[in-house]
C-alpha cells in the first residue's frame, strides 16, 4: 500500500480521536442530610407535689435550712403568695403573704431568687422587688419602683464581697390586652440592673445601673421572663419567649452587650421558658432549659462553654413548665442533687440529677 496514503489515514484517525467529545462528568449527589436529633429520653420524676389548684405557681428557688434540710420556694401568681415546700419529698410546709402592698405581701409574684439568707420576690403588678431574710420571712426592704414597670424574672451574683449585681427584666407590654410589643426603640429597657448590699446591721443599700437590650430587628428581646448568668463565662442567657417573631435564648455578657447568638432556632417547639445552669466541679458543665411544651414538658440541655446540644429529656408527668431550680449540693433526698420544676401550674417535680446524668450519659463528676 502507498506509505503516503496509510500516513494521511493514520492523520485522520488521530484527528478524530482527539476531537471526539468527552462525556461530562455526572452531577455530584447532594451532601447528606445533618443527623437527627437524638429523641428525648425519659426521666422519671422522683415526685410529683400535691396539687395547689388556686396558685398559680411560676418560679422556684432553693435554701437549705439550718438543721440540714432544703426549702423549695415557689411563687403563685393567681394566690398573690409565697409557697414552702420540703424540697426532699415535695411537701408543703407552709405559705407566706397575700394580696396587698403592705410589706410582707404581693401581687403578681413572679421571679425569686435566694443569695445566702436573704430572698428576693418580683412582683409584676407592684412593679418592685421585696426584699425578705430566712427563715423568718421578715422585709428588709424593696426596690426598683420606680424603673420596674412590668417586671418578671430575676438573676443575681456577688460582684465583690458584700455587693450583689440584680438583673430583673421587664417585660412592659401595651394595648388593651397588653400584648403588643413596644417599639424596637424602646426595647434598650428590656432588663434592668441593680447594685444591692447589706450594712452590718442587716438594713439594705440600692442602686439602679441602667437598663440594655438589643433593637435590632432581628435581636431584640420582645417578651421576656427568665433570666440566668454564668460569671466564669461572662455570659446571660435571656429566655425570648415571643413565638409570633422567635422563642429561644439570647445570649449577653454582663455589661448588656448582645453577643450575637442564640441558641439555635430549631431547639424550641413551644416558648423558651426557665433556664438554669448545672456547674460540674472541673469547670464543665451544663445549661438545662425549659421548651414549654404539652403533653409534656422538654428539658434541653446545652453546653456550658460552648453551647452546643448536648441532650433532651423529659418526665412521665412535669408539662407545660414555667419555672425551674437546679440545687447541685447533695442534700438528704438527692445525694447528687436535684432539678425541680413546675408542673402545669398546680405542683412542682423534682428529678434527681443523678438519674438525669446516666440518662443522657453526662459526665459523672457533676454528680459525686
Amino acid at each position: 500500500m502507498n506509505s503516503r496514503f496509510l500516513t494521511a489515514a493514520l492523520a485522520l484517525f488521530l484527528l478524530g480521536a482527539c476531537s471526539t467529545t468527552r462525556p461530562l462528568p455526572s452531577t455530584p449527589p447532594p451532601p447528606p442530610a445533618p443527623p437527627a436529633a437524638p429523641a428525648p429520653v425519659t426521666v422519671v420524676e422522683s415526685y410529683v407535689s400535691a396539687e395547689t389548684l388556686s396558685d398559680e405557681l411560676d418560679s422556684l428557688a432553693t435554701w437549705p435550712t439550718e438543721d440540714g434540710k432544703t426549702w423549695l420556694i415557689a411563687t403563685g401568681k393567681s394566690s398573690h403568695r409565697l409557697v414552702v415546700f420540703d424540697a426532699d419529698t415535695g411537701e408543703q410546709l407552709r405559705t407566706v403573704g397575700g394580696e396587698g402592698s403592705a410589706p410582707g405581701n404581693f401581687k403578681r409574684p413572679n421571679g425569686v431568687a435566694v443569695h445566702g439568707d436573704h430572698l428576693f420576690v418580683v412582683e409584676r403588678d407592684n412593679h418592685r422587688v421585696q426584699v425578705m431574710s430566712l427563715p423568718g420571712f421578715a422585709v428588709i426592704g424593696t426596690f426598683g419602683q420606680d424603673e420596674l414597670r412590668s417586671p418578671y424574672g430575676i438573676w443575681l451574683t456577688e460582684k465583690e464581697p458584700g455587693e450583689l449585681e440584680v438583673y430583673v427584666t421587664d417585660s412592659f407590654m401595651y394595648g388593651k390586652k397588653f400584648d403588643v410589643v413596644p417599639p424596637l426603640a424602646e426595647l434598650d429597657q428590656r432588663v434592668r440592673r441593680y447594685r444591692v448590699s447589706f450594712d452590718a446591721d442587716g438594713a439594705m443599700r440600692t442602686q439602679y445601673a441602667g437598663a440594655f437590650g438589643d433593637t435590632r430587628q432581628d435581636s431584640a428581646l420582645r417578651m421576656v421572663e427568665s433570666i440566668a448568668g454564668d460569671p466564669d463565662n461572662d455570659r446571660l442567657l435571656i429566655a425570648d419567649e415571643d413565638r409570633r417573631h422567635l422563642s429561644t435564648l439570647r445570649e449577653y455578657s454582663f455589661s448588656g452587650r448582645y453577643t450575637g447568638r442564640s441558641l439555635p432556632q430549631d431547639a424550641f417547639g413551644a416558648e423558651a421558658e426557665g433556664v438554669a445552669l448545672w456547674t460540674c466541679p472541673d469547670g464543665s458543665g451544663y445549661w438545662i432549659a425549659v421548651d414549654q411544651l404539652a403533653p409534656l414538658t422538654l428539658f434541653h440541655l446545652f453546653d456550658r462553654v460552648s453551647l452546643q446540644p448536648r441532650g433532651t429529656f423529659r418526665g412521665a408527668v412535669t408539662a407545660r413548665t414555667d419555672g425551674v431550680a437546679l440545687h447541685a449540693a447533695a442534700s438528704a433526698g438527692f445525694p447528687g442533687g436535684a432539678l425541680y420544676a413546675v408542673h402545669d401550674d398546680k405542683s412542682v417535680t423534682a428529678f434527681d440529677l443523678r438519674d438525669v446524668a446516666r440518662s443522657l450519659g453526662l459526665e459523672k463528676a457533676c454528680i459525686e
